[in-house]
């Protein structure tokens, strides 16, 4: 069931994550509402992760270990 998630462009915030700017704020909000009416669930953590991976504040190896020990895999 698809469920909102908090997007505040004002603020550039997505579920309180801060975007650096409206154009990388929209197009991940539009990246999530898609994979949402897939069943993905958003967590504030995820979104932060995806982020510092984005702006590369984390390398990819990184990245794949943080997303596999928030989902246990």
């Amino acid at each position: 069931m698809y469920k909102p998630i908090e997007i505040n462009r004002e603020n550039l915030t997505i579920m309180g994550v801060k975007f650096p700017n409206i154009r990388s704020l929209e197009s991940t909000a539009n990246a999530l509402g898609t994979n949402m009416f897939e069943g993905f669930e958003p967590t504030k953590e995820l979104i932060q992760l995806y982020l510092d991976w984005k702006n590369g504040e984390i390398i990819e190896t990184d990245f794949l270990s943080r997303l596999y020990s928030i989902y246990g895999k």
